[in-house]
């Protein structure tokens, strides 16, 4: 049985639907040159792409 990878685990949370949620990227630093609309947009959580998913659940799904 393989352990469960704890850095997925923080960076991913698995809906009641089974989508994962992620925090956006882009909004450390470098922020000058963005525009208004880039940094509103990248403080949402933005649901992950189904071909990655199925990668992150075999990593994040071994204690469910």
């Amino acid at each position: 049985m393989q352990k469960t990878k704890k850095s997925m685990t923080k960076r991913f949370k698995i809906t009641a639907n089974g989508k994962l949620v992620h925090r956006s990227p882009g909004t450390r630093h470098l922020l000058r040159h963005k525009t208004a609309r880039q940094k509103h947009s990248a403080g949402k959580d933005r649901v992950l792409a189904k071909g990655m998913s199925a990668r992150v659940i075999r990593c994040i799904a071994v204690g469910l």
